[in-house]
C-alpha cells in the first residue's frame, strides 16, 4: 500500500470518528504535524 492510500485511509478513519488532528496526535504522543504529513503521504517514515 502506498503512503497516499494510507493517508487518505488514515484521514477518512479519523473523521468518521469526528476527531481531529491534533486530538489523535494526543492520543498517539506525537504531534499534530506528523498526522498531517501521514494524511498527506508527505512523511517517509
Amino acid at each position: 500500500m502506498d503512503q497516499i492510500k494510507i493517508g487518505k485511509f488514515i484521514a477518512s478513519r479519523r473523521k468518521e470518528q469526528g476527531i481531529t488532528q491534533a486530538a489523535l496526535a494526543e492520543k498517539l504522543g506525537i504531534s499534530d504535524r506528523a498526522i498531517s504529513k501521514w494524511e498527506t503521504g508527505v512523511s517517509h517514515s
